[in-house]
């Protein structure tokens, strides 16, 4: 089950994008996420939140991961935002560990482009 936040966004236009660009656009609204949580903003966290796993959903179902270690990074990283931002942190994440990790996807998207 996909929520559906981003209205115009569909899978194939999704599936035109790397990885790299995908988990980027995933990050940004990680980013929201951690900020909203830490100005008290609880709503704007959990909306953005959501859009990050909407997004996150979306890459998950891209075929072109299918059969790839990346699909198992990818259902992993899934599993470990919803325990930091809904759960109880079993897996002992922090704001930084999530900024730096998708922090590492804007980069490598920025050198896909040449920037």
């Amino acid at each position: 089950m996909i929520i559906t936040i981003h209205k115009g966004l569909t899978l194939e236009r999704w599936c035109t994008l790397s990885l790299n660009e995908q988990l980027a656009n995933v990050g940004c609204d990680i980013s929201r996420a951690i900020r909203g949580k830490n100005q008290g903003d609880l709503q704007f966290s959990q909306q953005s939140f959501l859009r990050s796993l909407e997004l996150l959903s979306l890459t998950i179902l891209d075929p072109k991961h299918k059969g790839k270690g990346s699909l198992k990074e990818l259902l992993r990283i899934r599993e470990a935002m919803i325990d930091y931002f809904m759960f109880d942190n079993n897996y002992k994440t922090d704001d930084t560990f999530w900024d730096n990790y998708f922090l590492n996807f804007n980069y490598m998207h920025a050198i896909e482009k040449g920037k």
